[in-house]
Parts: structure tokens; C-alpha cells; sequence
């Protein structure tokens, strides 16, 4: 029984760090995959380095054209969109 009182402090302190650390960020984690799971044409975004453009291309699983400006495209990864501004509303089924 006193070997178990000895660990009760370090359990209790993972339980805390568990609580206030890890869990909260697998949450941001898994909000950023939805979000950008939900990438379609037409959004306009901020990537990680700053840089704000339009969708004008979704090309595969993992990849996007973005438009910066009139005319400039760039090929950006999924994983570095850091967040949309406006959302485009999906197209109606007719």
C-alpha cells in the first residue's frame, strides 16, 4: 500500500498534464484536418507564411492552387493553410 501512495503524485500529475496540454491540442489538431478537409474552390485563405489568396483549383488530396494576385498562382500544400477567411457556399444540385 505505501509503494502506491508513492506514485499517486506522478499519476495525478500526468492526469493534470493530460488535461491541459495533450488533449486540447489533439482538438486543434483534428479542427485544422476538418478545415481543411473542407477546402473547395473559391475560398479565400492565409497560409502559415502569411501570404492571403483565393482557391482557384483544388488539385489533389494534399494540394491546392491558390491566387495571390491578378494572374499569380502558386501550388500550395494543404497542411500549410493556416486558415479561411470566407467560406464559398457549395454549388446547388440542379
Amino acid at each position: 500500500m505505501e509503494a502506491f501512495a508513492q506514485f499517486v503524485p506522478l499519476i495525478l500529475i500526468f492526469a493534470i498534464m493530460y488535461l491541459l496540454l495533450i488533449r486540447p491540442q489533439q482538438k486543434k489538431v483534428k479542427e485544422h484536418q476538418a478545415m481543411v478537409a473542407a477546402l473547395r474552390r473559391g475560398d479565400e485563405i492565409v497560409t502559415q507564411g502569411g501570404l492571403i489568396g483565393k482557391i482557384t483549383k483544388v488539385k489533389d488530396d494534399n494540394e491546392v492552387e491558390v491566387e495571390l494576385s491578378q494572374g499569380v498562382k502558386v501550388r500550395v500544400l494543404r497542411p500549410t493553410i493556416a486558415q479561411v477567411r470566407s467560406k464559398t457556399e457549395p454549388a446547388a444540385n440542379d
